[in-house]
């Protein structure tokens, strides 16, 4: 299983096709297993699956710890992206509230540095828009702690047009971290031509639609407390049945090529574009070997329109997010 680099940006920023999300390995999936988090860790450097995406609110704040405990010593050989953008206190993150005053990037940043045991961020993202701070001023801040070595590129997520615009008119943006896969594909309108305009990549996290198109999920009411899942608009009710029904063409497609499921689902997106990075989360060394692989699956011209047609835009019921999280989104 060798992974082929691509391109984030034209400033020089190269990954592996596939990245490693690492948020599960700490909150939002059922109970952490550090020992096994890394070992998956280590397993992906050896796969050349380096490109870690973590942040200062996973956990919060424990996600960079566990990182910074896991690649101790190893720093050269892995590409750290983090974000900062949610308020906290007390260790914990107050609500949907942003923080991206200047002063607070460079506390955030100096917080992550400390965090994960390092002198430098490989990509540094602000994880929501903050509507109290014009974003010119977030990239001035951003494109000045890279004059300073402390962070190498700059990323933005779930960023809009306009704020994509605004942004890279002040400091290049490398990549735009946004949800994007078979399940969701809000992006394909307005998003995507804007980053293929400006020459920015895109990093899809939950390519996997969040578990369901790799299969195995169960009724929101079915996961414990604490899981997120719980809260999925999409994996409740209704919704559930028809979303099940929906992903029937991923495994059917799957079953004939003799694959899994999940590995379909990330082919689909490799397939989109060669300035596409998306980023599975997994805390498990066999599903992130599962899709590492996936790097290798070729789609034809006929399975890819049989995919975008079985799950066009609008076919998946519910919204993405309880409306606590939408309301973060700069839509």
């Amino acid at each position: 299983m060798t992974l082929h680099t691509r391109k984030l940006g034209s400033q020089g920023l190269e990954v592996p096709a596939i990245g490693l999300g690492c948020m599960g390995m700490s909150q939002s999936y059922g109970p952490a297993d550090e020992g096994e988090s890394i070992a998956t860790l280590h397993r992906a450097i050896e796969l050349g699956c380096n490109f870690f995406d973590t942040a200062q609110g996973y956990g919060p704040l424990t996600n960079e710890e566990l990182l910074g405990r896991a690649f101790k010593g190893r720093r050269s050989e892995v590409i750290l992206a983090t974000k900062f953008g949610f308020r906290f206190k007390d260790g914990k993150q107050v609500g949907a509230e942003r923080a991206s005053r200047p002063e607070e990037i460079r506390e955030a940043v100096e917080g992550s540095l400390l965090r994960m045991g390092t002198d430098y961020i490989d990509l540094l993202y602000q994880h929501r828009i903050d509507p109290a701070v014009p974003i010119e001023e977030v990239a001035g801040t951003v494109g000045d702690l890279v004059r300073e070595g402390k962070v190498r590129y700059f990323g933005l997520s779930e960023a809009g047009a306009r704020n994509i615009r605004r942004a890279h008119a002040v400091h290049p943006v490398s990549a735009l971290q946004s949800e994007y896969s078979l399940w969701e594909r809000n992006l394909e309108a307005d998003i995507i031509p804007v980053l293929r305009e400006l020459g920015i990549g895109l990093v899809p996290f939950c390519p996997l639609g969040r578990g369901f198109l790799a299969g195995g999920v169960k009724r929101s009411e079915e996961y414990a407390e604490g899981d997120t899942r719980r809260a999925d608009p999409r994996y409740q009710g209704a919704n559930y049945d028809a979303n099940l029904k929906a992903a029937q063409i991923v495994h059917e497609l799957a079953a004939v090529k003799q694959a899994k499921s999940a590995q379909i689902a990330l082919a689909w997106v490799l397939h989109k574009g060669a300035d596409f990075v998306p980023i599975p989360g997994t805390k498990r060394r066999k599903y992130l070997e599962e899709n590492v692989a996936a790097g290798s699956l070729a789609l034809n011209p006929a399975e890819m329109k049989r995919l975008d047609d079985a799950l066009a835009p609008g076919t998946i019921s519910g919204q993405r997010y309880p409306d606590w999280i939408m309301s973060t989104i700069d839509r």
